[in-house]
């Protein structure tokens, strides 16, 4: 079983490619929503959800500024989602991505919060800079 305390790390493409992401060596045209969910998944597979969330965070703000466009994250968006890709992570032994897209595909919907947000809200000043908790119901 995997534990938050004993993350294995695996040399690969994906490694390669999330230390490209985390240096913020990639552009903002090669961040697809299904490309945004694998790196989110590869860097919870090395690191607990605290350790994940600032780095994903820390690159993402950094490739959206490099992209002339610092408005574009949104911090209640990004942690939802690494909070989902985590929660569902939790109850797989070792996962792959393609497996684990296979039987989570709802998580490649980018449209999947609104089934907790209202989009205004999501779309709001404060969720960019702020965690929001979902709409109550």
């Amino acid at each position: 079983m995997r534990t938050s305390c004993a993350k294995r790390v695996r040399v690969s493409a994906d490694s390669h490619e999330l230390e490209r992401f985390l240096r913020g060596d990639v552009t903002a045209a090669e961040l697809t929503h299904r490309e945004h969910v694998r790196l989110a998944f590869e860097l919870l597979r090395r690191h607990d959800f605290l350790e994940s969330a600032h780095r994903y965070t820390q690159a993402l703000r950094r490739i959206c500024a490099q992209a002339g466009h610092p408005q574009a994250f949104s911090l209640t968006i990004t942690l939802a989602f690494l909070a989902l890709i985590a929660e569902r992570m939790a109850g797989e032994e070792e996962p792959d991505f393609a497996g684990f897209a296979t039987r989570n595909a709802e998580l490649l919907d980018q449209g999947l919060l609104k089934r907790w947000y209202r989009p205004e809200r999501l779309s709001s000043a404060l969720a960019r800079d702020t965690f929001l908790l979902p709409d109550p119901p």
